[in-house]
């Protein structure tokens, strides 16, 4: 989830204001030559012959390269609003094999890592301070609405016994600052209700990923700095660290551990964010790092092969094929990054939707659970529906899961237009409704 709408201006492939431009694009042709030797006089009888030396050709200058356009990196853009739309279906279907197909969680951590990097080239207390800001108005919102539900439903903390006493009550604070883990119930209403009794754990959920962003953030001074003196070391630490504390080699208790084993399976992916940006990959051959990528990412399948968990080949229950395999994908995605200014081909029809989406990623990931859980209300109310005989009822029953999957997108387009622009005041913008790039009269465009 990046988490910020500044331009690129380094190696990898955003351009703005701090990059040179090169003069107009256009070979340099049709410059009239001076003559060198027309020094011919008169004679005494006759004249001299003049004779007019043949001028040598220009040398051929090779075209300057077209300049940039200053904007973001498009294909970069893609591959955040590929990998949402793949954590959307991934919570809606459940499907395992989802995970292997594209590991969205690695992909967002080295997206997230670059810019990180590249906005480090400012003091670094102010960096944080305002990826921070960026992430906490949008987190506040959702967590309103979560908790008013969760006493609603008549969830007391003091008399839950997983968080009851007063350090429960200090872990509330992580719904507001996402340092640790926040507290829920794990049952809450009943199963036939409006929502089912585990809304609350599906709803919090995705939260994980903003604490981990938070430490990421939070430790990118440190890892651009070791990066640049130790890279290799910086680079694989992480895939070590997740071979001791993911595999129960070293076993870490309770939320704790849980922080520690996601900041080691994501950490590469964010230091290869960091790779990318200064240009390290580029360095390195690609025939080697791709070669190289494609045997750690079989190792990841090798592994998730003997310690499947309850889901299968779900990477997300298995942290060091997870590690690897999140790993050698990102390496491939950023060694073939083409730095597009805008979407080739048939991609451009979908240049208003990722614009869209990368403005508002915070927001279409905080509450993508809660309005997956809400198409179920909306849709058991066809079932009462006075034409509905045993036919329709089968055929609704049979295409359940194709009906939520279409219901949730106008529900995250309502929710953007409803709380998206929070995020446009958290970067200190003016509110914007339906951010998708497209330039209205009198204003600029922004993405």
């Amino acid at each position: 989830m990046t988490h910020g709408h500044t331009e690129h201006t380094g190696q990898t492939g955003y351009t703005g204001a701090g990059k040179a431009y090169w003069p107009p694009y256009g070979e340099q042709q049709g410059v009239p030559y001076q003559r060198t030797g027309e020094a011919g006089h008169l004679a005494a009888e006759r004249p001299e012959p003049v004779t007019e030396p043949v001028p040598e050709p220009p040398a051929r200058t090779e075209p300057a390269p077209k300049a940039k356009k200053p904007g973001r990196d498009r294909y970069l853009d893609l591959l955040r609003s590929i990998a949402l739309v793949r954590v959307v279906v991934y919570h809606l279907f459940g499907w395992a094999w989802l995970t292997v197909l594209f590991p969205s969680m690695g992909v967002m951590f080295a997206l997230a890592g670059s810019l990180m990097a590249r906005s480090l080239k400012r003091p670094a207390a102010g960096v944080i301070r305002g990826r921070i800001r960026r992430l906490l108005p949008p987190l506040w919102a959702f967590s309103v609405v979560a908790l008013a539900l969760m006493f609603a439903g008549g969830w007391n903390p003091s008399k839950d016994p997983d968080h009851g006493g007063t350090w429960g009550l200090i872990s509330f604070v992580n719904y507001f600052v996402p340092i640790g883990a926040p507290p829920y119930p794990w049952s809450l209403g009943d199963k036939a209700g409006l929502l089912e009794n585990t809304w609350a754990v599906q709803a919090a959920g995705p939260l994980w990923y903003l604490r981990a962003y938070l430490w990421f953030v939070i430790a990118s001074p440190l890892l651009v700095w070791a990066f640049r003196r130790v890279p290799w070391v910086t680079l694989l630490a992480p895939l070590g660290l997740t071979a001791v504390v993911g595999t129960g080699l070293v076993t870490i208790p309770g939320e704790t551990g849980n922080a520690v084993s996601d900041f080691a399976v994501y950490g590469s992916c964010w230091v290869l964010g960091i790779a990318h940006h200064e240009g390290f990959l580029e360095k390195v051959p690609r025939y080697l790092s791709v070669s190289c990528a494609v045997l750690i990412m079989a190792f990841g399948l090798w592994w998730a092969s003997g310690h499947l968990g309850p889901d299968g080949w779900d990477l997300n229950d298995i942290p060091l094929a997870q590690a690897t395999w999140s790993f050698g994908f990102v390496v491939i995605l950023l060694q073939y990054s083409p730095s597009w200014q805008e979407l080739p081909g048939r991609l451009a029809k979908w240049d208003k939707l990722v614009t869209l989406s990368n403005n508002r990623a915070v927001t279409i990931y905080l509450w993508h659970n809660f309005l997956i859980m809400a198409t179920v209300p909306i849709l058991d109310r066809l079932y009462e529906l006075p034409f509905m005989d045993d036919s329709m009822v089968s055929a609704l029953d049979s295409t359940y899961a194709i009906w939520m999957f279409l219901l949730v997108w106008p529900l995250i387009g309502l929710t953007i237009l409803g709380v998206g622009w929070i995020e446009d005041i958290a970067a200190k913008r003016s509110p914007r409704l339906w951010p998708n790039g497209v330039q209205r009269k009198g204003s600029r465009r922004r993405s």
